[in-house]
């Protein structure tokens, strides 16, 4: 492994082959929403699980930040181990363990075990969403790879789109244990498909043995370089705000506002296709309008969302049509804004791939983590306190924006 970061190339793409660019992106648009899919499809149940464990509300949201965690402190061992031997070995074993984990979540017998499981299960789904990532990075560079990633981040934001309300409906009719075993079905069936038909991405002579030392020597390098922290940071910051709505919005809509978790899977559906609306437009736009545009534009839409969460919460209070027409916005702007940065981020360096993207989620999902803990101990009386935790993102990512989309930073790094 060298500790020299090389600045991306200039080609938009990489040809394989055993099997076509096209097929590639298709086979990873099956991974890549399998991390979201395990973090949404069971949040309309998050009320009834309390329920059924006798624990608190905010007690039972660590079920969702121990998966944050799990998932956390996987990605740069995944990415380093990725690196020295290949993509599609590690792939497989990480679908085999979020499969098996799955599958002890539907079984754990306690809240305990379940928070383990949980943790387990993060672990996995952090090589999915890690390695569907790298090997677009491998196939594709520049422009091309933001346009991918975009593509990819539709398939992603599919997930707050169709689980909750596939989620809701299940548990309406059986129980959040069922939930849990159909998904496992669904891992292990798209393990089926990368074992038959995915190839190797990274040649042999791309990869470098696993050397510790040297491991060190590429992330101090790139945590010092400002322009790719200023992404990551974007990166992760746009995460949190998208994963906290999914974490506190059940209670505000099935304790505050008495909605059954079928008709809460709804709403998150109408959020959810606001959401992939984004992607879909980053992954269209990003080669045809600059950064600065497309990141400024989407950032509007996002603080417009948070502004009306703030001031619903204080003249109307808790209103089902206020949350959900505030979060659409955000998260219209949201699904521009994390396939950009993660692209921009990515972008920056062409050797060591895999490590650089697990340094990129660690800090994602750090972030997402802190966010995670801070608001389920705040107040849940109204959308107030999403609201201005929105708005506090809104402010960094303005910063961020100006100090290197607007200064035309990231185009000297990409």
């Amino acid at each position: 492994m060298t500790t020299t970061l090389d600045h991306g190339v200039e080609a938009d793409s990489i040809p394989h082959e055993r099997l076509s660019s096209r097929a590639i992106i298709a086979i990873l648009l099956f991974v890549i929403p399998l991390s979201q899919i395990a973090l949404d499809v069971y949040t309309p149940a998050l009320p009834k699980m309390a329920a059924e464990f006798g624990a608190s509300n905010d007690f039972i949201q660590n079920t969702v930040t121990a998966y944050m965690l799990g998932m956390a402190v996987a990605f740069i061992p995944a990415g380093l181990i990725a690196d020295a031997v290949g993509r599609r070995r590690v792939l497989l074993a990480g679908l085999a363990l979020l499969a098996t984990a799955t599958v002890g979540c539907a079984l754990a017998p306690t809240l305990p075990a379940l928070l383990c499981v949980r943790f387990v299960e993060g672990i996995g789904a952090s090589v999915c969403l890690l390695l569907a990532a790298t090997i677009a990075a491998d196939c594709f560079r520049g422009a091309k790879l933001v346009s991918v990633l975009g593509i990819l981040g539709a398939a992603w934001g599919s997930a707050p789109v169709l689980a909750p309300a596939v989620g809701g409906l299940l548990v309406q009719i059986g129980s959040w244990r069922l939930v849990f075993g159909l998904f496992a079905l669904f891992v292990a069936s798209v393990g089926l498909v990368v074992a038959k038909f995915l190839p190797e991405t990274l040649p042999t002579e791309r990869r470098s043995p696993v050397n510790l030392r040297a491991a060190v020597g590429v992330l101090g390098a790139a945590l010092r370089h400002r322009t790719f922290v200023a992404f990551v940071l974007m990166f992760g910051l746009v995460g949190a705000a998208q994963m906290v709505f999914g974490v506190v919005a059940p209670f505000l809509f099935e304790v505050k506002l008495g909605f059954a978790p079928a008709v809460y899977g709804l709403v998150a559906l109408a959020v959810g296709v606001a959401n992939l609306t984004g992607e879909l437009a980053c992954g269209a736009l990003a080669r045809r309008l600059s950064s600065w545009r497309l990141g400024f534009g989407a950032w509007v839409l996002f603080f417009v969302g948070a502004g009306v969460l703030v001031v619903t919460a204080a003249v109307v209070g808790v209103n089902a049509w206020a949350i959900a027409v505030a979060a659409a916005l955000a998260f219209v702007g949201i699904g521009v804004l994390d396939p950009q940065s993660k692209g921009l981020a990515m972008g920056v360096f062409s050797r060591n791939v895999g490590l650089i993207a697990g340094l990129v989620n660690t800090c994602c999902y750090l972030i997402v983590s802190v966010a995670m803990v801070l608001m389920a101990y705040l107040p849940e009386e109204s959308q107030a306190p999403l609201g201005w935790l929105y708005v506090g993102v809104g402010a960094v990512l303005a910063v961020l924006l100006f100090s290197t989309l607007r200064r035309g930073v990231a185009h000297d790094a990409v």
